[in-house]
């Protein structure tokens, strides 16, 4: 699909193909192309639009160069807030004043970008202010996954700190934090990426004194992200050590009970131990209450240990 935009009293607004002859446009976004789509953007632009296995196939370090007065960037992009998100490779390819994007899903960033720059005038004025401005985007989403993460981790926070966790508790909140480490770690590698890119941008020595300040607030801004993704991830390696806390101590307790158990039962144990060896000379043997006797020596034998136990507290 193609979604072709051209700037109308400084609002970004779509148009047909057959338009874009006498509408000049600024950004031609295309999500999933077929080969047709992609036949229709080299004979109108003389660009061709990258393939998607060299999307996922090209070095980290050769995602951002120009050729042949083109200028080439690829950058991950978050799908989704929550903790299974992911990040899909957007191809982004400058040419003749015209940016060609190039997805293989439609991306929330994108369109709040295309709703905001439908409503809100001179938002842009070229296609380099697209691309910077879909960057920026791109870094108020992970900000708004950030802030999720953040709920996320209170609610956990509000488990482990203000309960006695069971094993069974103990396991679901493993989970959710695994999720919300995964989720901050993409959005981490996400700003990565987008710093990147805006330093590439930079460097490129296209930009306007304008947009050059836009990347710079752009750079600002992931930096002071970073240190929220940094605090995450303390916050989530402590509700873990936590987490693992409390499994230890369930795990304790049952361990002390065994051992309170062959404690206690040592005792009778010896005692039934005499009494089952059958001396030929042994009293009992001629005395009625003789079993009896053994009996209740071995339940004292029991009691007093317990006893003890109970009033230091260890059986608690």
């Amino acid at each position: 699909m193609l979604n072709i935009f051209t700037l109308e009293n400084g609002r970004l607004v779509s148009i047909r193909p057959d338009e874009v002859a006498a509408r000049k446009p600024i950004w031609v976004d295309a999500i999933a192309p077929g080969e047709d789509e992609r036949e229709w953007v080299a004979k109108a632009f003389s660009v061709i639009l990258p393939q998607p296995e060299h999307l996922r196939d090209i070095e980290a370090s050769a995602r951002f160069y120009e050729e042949n007065d083109e200028l080439h960037l690829r950058s991950d992009f978050l799908l989704g807030k929550e903790s299974d998100s992911r990040s899909v490779i957007v191809a982004f390819v400058l040419s003749n004043n015209v940016l060609f994007s190039v997805h293989d899903e439609d991306l929330p960033v994108f369109q709040h970008f295309r709703l905001r720059s439908h409503v809100q005038p001179d938002l842009v004025a070229d296609s380099l202010d697209v691309l910077i401005d879909l960057y920026g985007s791109d870094v108020e989403f992970s900000a708004d996954a950030l802030e999720e993460a953040y709920a996320d981790l209170g609610g956990i926070s509000g488990t482990v700190l203000n309960n006695t966790l069971s094993d069974k508790q103990a396991g679901i909140v493993l989970a959710d934090i695994a999720h919300a480490e995964h989720l901050n770690g993409r959005i981490r590698r996400n700003l990565m990426d987008t710093r990147r890119a805006v330093s590439f941008l930079m460097r490129s020595k296209l930009l306007n004194p304008e947009q050059m300040e836009e990347a710079r607030q752009i750079m600002q801004d992931i930096d002071s992200l970073d240190g929220h993704t940094a605090f995450l991830f303390d916050k989530i390696n402590f509700l873990m050590n936590a987490t693992v806390g409390f499994i230890n101590i369930n795990q304790n307790k049952i361990v002390r009970l065994f051992s309170v158990a062959a404690v206690a039962l040592l005792p009778p144990t010896l005692i039934a131990s005499v009494y089952g060896m059958n001396f030929k000379f042994m009293p009992e043997l001629e005395w009625a209450n003789g079993y009896p006797f053994a009996l209740s020596l071995m339940a004292v034998s029991v009691a007093v240990p317990l006893w003890i136990f109970w009033r230091k507290g260890w059986l608690k």
